[in-house]
């Protein structure tokens, strides 16, 4: 394995790092806003009531992303298993 090789490797696992954790951190960043407004229009400031939406969002969006964030990681693997040629 060349140098080049590693690097890229490297580079491209950095992407999928931030593919596959990109949905799900800005579906509880949205929730998240959402919530803490609503919860600044109405000054209720309980923790639980911003908690559970947030993991909820963050739930159902691992659920539905699932098949599209284990493509990303079996592509990713399958590269690195063609560069090492296999086991």
């Amino acid at each position: 394995m060349e140098v080049s090789d590693v690097i890229d490797l490297a580079r491209e696992a950095l992407w999928v790092a931030f593919l596959l954790g990109a949905p799900i951190l800005a579906a509880g960043m949205i929730v998240g806003l959402v919530v803490s407004f609503l919860q600044a229009l109405t000054q209720i400031q309980d923790q639980v009531i911003a908690f559970v939406p947030k993991l909820l969002a963050v739930g159902l969006t691992f659920a539905i992303a699932l098949p599209w964030l284990l493509a990303i990681l079996l592509e990713y693997w399958e590269k690195i298993f063609h560069l090492r040629g296999g086991f």
